[in-house]
């Protein structure tokens, strides 16, 4: 994913530098400048991940039972109201569960590709926990200071992921455990 973004981003040869010069935009040094970092690093995210958020929901979809939408249209509902009162009450287990398992890795924000991405220009930015435990315990040999620092990372990611399913067992009858 790191390399397609570069390869996109490129301020020579990428494919959408070309595309907003060919529209007359003066594009951005996407790559370098630290105000761009954040929203090229979410929009790839968002990019990354939709294929499998997409192949889960359908998935959860498909386990709709078609009478009732069946009944609903013999009763007159429209396509919205089907989708309110039948699609969304149906995947609400699978909602739950997808944002217990996100929750619980909402500090691990993707450490290879942050990393890959990550340069001087743009460190300001660019630098979250992960990069900063491998630059002090890999770079610098202060092991024992990044150990500490992982260690309490993957504890607040441990208290948030139960905190969570915690709520969501109290809310919902869906839960982890």
């Amino acid at each position: 994913m790191a390399g397609m973004i570069i390869t996109f981003l490129s301020p020579s040869s990428g494919i959408i530098i070309k595309i907003m010069e060919w529209v007359g935009i003066d594009a951005p040094q996407f790559l370098t400048d630290p105000r761009w970092f954040k929203t090229v690093y979410v929009l790839s995210d968002v990019w990354q991940s939709a294929g499998w958020g997409t192949i889960i929901y359908l998935a959860a979809l498909a386990g709709v039972d078609p009478q009732l939408h069946e009944a609903a249209i013999v009763d007159g509902a429209s396509r919205f109201k089907r989708v309110l009162h039948i699609n969304l009450p149906t995947i609400v287990p699978t909602i739950t569960i997808m944002l217990i398992l996100n929750m619980g890795n909402i500090l691990g924000v993707g450490f290879e590709k942050i990393l890959l991405l990550q340069n001087s220009l743009n460190m300001e930015s660019s630098d979250v926990i992960s990069t900063f435990v491998y630059r002090t315990g890999l770079v610098d040999a202060q092991y024992s200071f990044s150990t500490a620092v992982g260690l309490f990372n993957s504890v607040i990611n441990a208290i948030l992921l139960i905190l969570v399913n915690r709520i969501a067992k109290r809310t919902s009858e869906t839960s982890l455990w």
